[in-house]
């Protein structure tokens, strides 16, 4: 398993970069430089690409070596994958002899041994690359390789190339802890201006030979194991967290996408959820805290901005939203600045230096450091009674908020709201412990009351919203007066009626309580 992390530079910063001084103190000897071609191989229908693999020809000194990765994820620019390589007499690939070394239960083994797919194989595209390594030493005894590429990805025939530059930096484990990829990394940052790399060059090139709109990234699925120790899930789930939030990078930075932000901002929202979720037994440092909420905030102003947007203020209709055009507008213009601040605010440092300080703590498993005995017990532990008695936790939390909830007045729903959205994400984390039935059937009906008490929580936003454009806007202060009027109408008429059955079907739902856990 290949372990790397990778960063982004500006070409005009690679001089900064090779007069780093944790460089000339690290190496060990002068770094090799190399000219390398690569060519990357795969069916005119992209079926390697489709199958999240990658397969690729390089020429290195008279050379040729082909290499082979597949699987693996990517978190907070933290690359895990399994890599195959070996030499080859030429530019084809050898497929044979890829074959001999893939374990038998590799996915990619079966596609590979497919005859249309071994007759199909072609070039897509090709890198040229000039690499600097350095073999670093680190004081604890870790090796690094830090490799710095520069160079261009191309793809096309004579006369159509398309071309895109390379300014990175990979970091990869060659032996000892991976939390020693971010110090190294934190301390390149502290001089050189660094953004997370997200795409590796494969999925770089792909892109740039099948062009493809960027899509948002929803959480994906947990796999977790009864066997599994409270400390291995928190590490599955903060992993799991930190997929979509880096999924959803480049969305974001590209200042427009209005989905992207939204599950960036899920994803950091259920790492928050999870963090809470074990604080007795790992804490947060303060300062990692203080900038997630630094995170939370710019996304969450990008997200406000598009819900009174592109959804509240889109359900007036007719004479109502032409009385209020103008208003509409400047809610639009409000949501695009808030897209570019959140842009920034992704490829900034500061983001860079969050990212990796949180993986830093996840990889060094820093919380150890203050555990006492009796908290090192609980995390080596089963995570059987854990989640058993955190979705019980949850579920008293919310039934006490709840209680009565019809006749709640509006500030008690929101209360209500997070406590039902944290019972949610801990029944999706430990879902696969369960029978799938029952926990479909709780978080459905969880679902629909969430649903019913976010469009609550929508107009309360908007009404703050609507506010302070009226405030910076003072033509706006009659529209936005009539807005507020009308959508405070809505939350009041019927308010109780309309809570009362989404509320008394999640109350009278069991908890999941069948599958691994039960029979524990």
């Amino acid at each position: 398993m290949e372990i790397e992390l990778k960063l982004l530079l500006a070409p005009q910063d690679a001089p900064r970069l090779r007069a780093h001084p944790l460089l000339a103190q690290l190496a060990q000897g002068e770094p090799l430089v190399l000219q390398m071609h690569d060519m990357y191989v795969d069916t005119p229908d992209l079926q390697l690409c489709r199958h999240q693999a990658g397969l690729r020809v390089r020429q290195v000194d008279g050379r040729w070596m082909q290499t082979l990765k597949a699987g693996g994820s990517v978190s907070g620019g933290l690359h895990s994958r399994h890599e195959w390589e070996g030499e080859v007499p030429g530019p084809q690939p050898d497929l044979a002899a890829l074959d001999s070394v893939i374990g038998r239960k590799q996915p990619i083994r079966a596609l590979l041994r497919q005859d249309a797919i071994r007759d199909a194989l072609q070039p897509v595209f090709t890198t040229r690359i000039k690499r600097t390594v350095w073999r670093l030493r680190t004081p604890q005894g870790d090796q690094i390789e830090c490799v710095l590429d520069q160079g261009v990805i191309e793809s096309g025939a004579d006369g159509t190339v398309r071309s895109v530059p390379v300014s990175e930096i990979e970091l990869e484990l060659k032996q000892g802890q991976a939390a020693s990829l971010f110090d190294v990394a934190l301390a390149l940052l502290q001089d050189v201006p660094l953004q997370l790399g997200h795409l590796s060059k494969a999925e770089r090139g792909y892109r740039l030979a099948a062009p493809q709109p960027l899509r948002a990234v929803k959480a994906q699925s947990l796999a977790l194991d009864a066997a599994m120790s409270v400390e291995q899930v928190f590490l599955v789930i903060a992993g799991n967290c930190l997929e979509q939030v880096s999924g959803n990078q480049d969305g974001v930075a590209a200042g427009e996408d209005v989905e992207s932000v939204h599950q960036m901002r899920v994803g950091l929202r259920r790492l928050r959820s999870a963090l809470g979720m074990f604080k007795s037994l790992l804490a947060l440092p303060d300062a990692l805290k203080s900038e997630l909420d630094w995170l939370g905030g710019a996304l969450g102003e990008a997200r406000d901005g598009d819900v009174l947007a592109g959804n509240t203020l889109a359900q007036l209709d007719g004479e109502a939203a032409t009385e209020v055009a103008a208003l509409v507008a400047a809610a639009h213009a409000q949501a695009r600045r808030k897209h570019v601040q959140a842009a920034k605010a992704v490829t900034s440092a500061r983001y860079t230096a969050c990212m990796l300080g949180l993986q830093r703590w996840l990889q060094a498993r820093a919380w150890r450091d203050s555990c006492s005995v009796r908290q090192v017990r609980r995390l080596d532990a089963s995570i059987c009674p854990f989640a058993r008695a955190t979705l019980r936790k949850d579920q008293r939390r919310l039934l006490k908020r709840g209680k009565d909830l019809p006749k709640l007045a509006p500030p008690a729903h929101h209360r209500v709201r997070i406590a039902a959205k944290k019972a949610r994400y801990a029944t999706e984390f430990f879902a696969s412990l369960y029978d799938a039935g029952q926990v479909r059937h709780y978080v459905k009906r969880l679902s629909v009351l969430q649903d019913e008490l976010g469009w609550r929580n929508d107009i309360e936003v908007a009404d703050g919203l609507l506010r302070a454009l009226a405030e910076m806007q003072p033509d706006l202060l009659q529209p936005a007066a009539y807005v507020r009027g009308y959508l405070a109408g809505q939350l009041q008429g019927g308010a109780g009626k309309a809570l009362a059955r989404p509320w008394r079907r999640f109350a009278a739902a069991p908890l999941p309580s069948k599958g691994s856990i039960g029979q524990a």
